[in-house]
């Protein structure tokens, strides 16, 4: 059964991929409007394909801005996709792969050079795409984890909120807002899932993407909880790390109260700082990196 699931839904995907490539490479190429609604709708039917429910709390941001995500895997990108239009930040080596390299150039992913001498190009092709009013999601901890806990934000891949957007009517530098979002992966077959089975769906360490792609469409669907929490800029936040430190302690806080049921799909995200430190005592892997 679930090699027919895998199968099936790996079919459909491929053939609507297909069909709607050319359509989004001329958006691109145009510059029409839909090359940025296109990809939000592809990712909403590729979520009801696999089986995927969002669950939103919180609003995205509008306009340009920096959303920055915990990272599970290849999963994050219809999930998020799903929730908002956006594009990503991502190394040069996801250009490069097949077929899944061609889908995220077609999403307008802003893929950054490990050259020095390429960093300043990337930031202002990054500052660009913010000043046309574009949402970047960007994985400040640098990789991909196991979906049970947050691992430390690397304050340098959050460089882009340091750009001068332009001035305000007072003559201050305006920076992009940064967005922290958590993206919690809770459920499978509508059952709570275990952290023993949350990483059939996350994408790490030295996991074979392809076989890893086929066991997750195979295992069935599942429920994900998304917080968009505020949003803050590095003016606010006093200074580069500690735009990093705060947008890792909402993130975690989401992720702990997703995970632990604090939260529910009809109720609006907490944000009780007493609740969060009483979840994190209860766990000793969180604990440590709050």
């Amino acid at each position: 059964m679930a090699t027919l699931r895998a199968a099936g839904i790996t079919s459909v995907f491929l053939i609507v991929s297909l069909l709607l490539m050319p359509v989004q490479w001329l958006g691109v190429k145009l510059h029409a409007g839909w090359r940025r609604s296109l990809p939000h709708f592809y990712h909403r039917f590729v979520c009801r394909l696999m089986g995927t429910r969002i669950t939103v709390l919180g609003t995205p941001a509008k306009g340009g801005v920096l959303l920055t995500a915990n990272h599970t895997g290849w999963i994050d990108i219809p999930v998020l996709s799903a929730v908002a239009p956006v594009s990503f930040v991502a190394k040069q080596e996801v250009n490069l792969w097949p077929f899944f390299g061609t889908l995220a150039r077609l999403q307008r992913t802003v893929f950054i050079r490990r050259e020095r001498s390429k960093a300043l190009e990337d930031r202002d092709n990054i500052r660009r795409r913010l000043a046309d009013g574009d949402a970047l999601v960007i994985f400040p901890e640098g990789t991909s984890g196991d979906g049970n806990r947050v691992l430390p934000f690397k304050s340098s891949l959050l460089s882009a909120a340091e750009l001068a957007m332009g001035e305000s009517p007072d003559g201050v530098a305006r920076h992009a807002p940064v967005q922290p979002v958590s993206v919690s992966y809770v459920g499978l077959h509508g059952l709570p899932i275990g952290r023993e089975n949350r990483p059939l769906f996350a994408w790490y360490g030295d996991m074979d993407l392809v076989s890893h792609l086929w066991e997750a469409l195979g295992a069935g669907p599942i429920d994900v909880i998304v917080e968009l929490h505020q949003p803050l800029t590095i003016d606010e936040a006093g200074g580069r790390k500690e735009l990093a430190a705060a947008a890792e302690a909402a993130v975690r806080g989401g992720l702990v109260r997703a995970l632990s049921g604090a939260n529910s799909a009809a109720a609006e995200p907490h944000r009780d700082d007493d609740l969060l430190e009483a979840l994190e005592q209860d766990d000793a892997e969180i604990d440590n990196a709050a």
